[in-house]
């Protein structure tokens, strides 16, 4: 685990329940939204784009929401803050602003590049 002092731990734990709660009132948004009837006026095309992305946004979503959650676990027992590829530390200030980041700088610059359809960027 990378060597943070517990306040820091404490700002991430904070940092992480904080984008969780963020991320359900995102979806909980996306939902009652994509529950609104539409005018009848309104082509079927329309109706069906809207629903495609509003069904990809919440996906989005969720897949962060389990990336905070294995964070959230990884966390609780100590094996938090170390790179997924290099091992080397991910860094405090990374993970305040991107909690569920698994890559340090530079091992995400170089995932993004290798599967560019999975931009979730998060530097």
């Amino acid at each position: 685990m990378a060597n943070f002092t517990e306040e820091q731990l404490a700002q991430i734990k904070s940092a992480l329940h904080r984008r969780y709660l963020e991320l359900r009132e995102e979806i909980r948004n996306e939902l009652v939204h994509s529950d609104e009837t539409f005018d009848v006026s309104q082509a079927d095309d329309l109706r069906n784009i809207l629903t495609d992305v509003d069904a990809a946004l919440i996906d989005r979503q969720i897949n962060e929401m389990r990336e905070l959650e294995i964070s959230e676990k990884h966390l609780m027992q100590l094996e938090f803050g170390d790179c997924v590829e290099c091992g080397g530390e991910i860094g405090f200030e990374r993970l305040i602003a991107n909690p569920s980041a698994q890559r340090c700088a530079a091992c995400q610059q170089k995932y993004e590049k290798r599967y560019p359809h999975e931009s979730n960027p998060s530097l």
